[in-house]
């Protein structure tokens, strides 16, 4: 999803696979021990970890991420500059979808629903895994169609 924008405006494209790879570690463990009956309190407190991270990303803008922070802090430093830089908007829109995923497996759980909560982490960690490992955002691609068929205004990339 990189394009060339304003560097005011655009983000490094790994940062958010780095946010990814890392939110791919957490759903595995969240799965894992939502499965486990003695682990599963942990598991609940592991995902609604993971709901308050995508409703960072997703309602303050994807640059305001804590794994965003950690990138620009332990990992950019040491890597040359990006290629070319990403418009925050789409990955922005993937944190909103992941958020919707995630909290919905939460409440689904907390409710009684069962496997809720591993079913629902799994759909979220293939989205995540994606991304870290073959740069391949789903929900900045559902924002791009979306875009396309005019449900959302693209901003100028002025």
């Amino acid at each position: 999803m990189t394009a060339t924008i304003d560097p005011a405006r655009g983000i490094d494209p790994r940062s958010p696979r780095f946010g990814a790879a890392i939110t791919t570690v957490l759903l595995a463990a969240t799965i894992v021990l939502t499965l486990i009956p003695a682990t599963w309190p942990i598991g609940i407190a592991l995902l609604a970890v993971i709901v308050v991270f995508f409703a960072i990303g997703g309602i303050a803008g994807i640059r305001r991420h804590p794994y965003g922070a950690l990138f620009r802090r332990l990992v950019r430093p040491r890597l040359g500059p990006p290629a070319e830089l990403e418009a925050p908007e789409p990955p922005t829109f993937a944190q909103q979808v992941g958020l919707v995923i995630t909290a919905l497996a939460l409440v689904f759980a907390l409710v009684g629903v069962p496997y809720a909560a591993p079913i629902g982490a799994a759909i979220a960690l293939v989205a995540a895994f994606l991304n870290a490992v073959f740069d391949v955002c789903i929900g900045c691609l559902l924002y791009v169609w979306l875009v396309r068929a005019g449900v959302f205004r693209q901003r100028s990339a002025v």
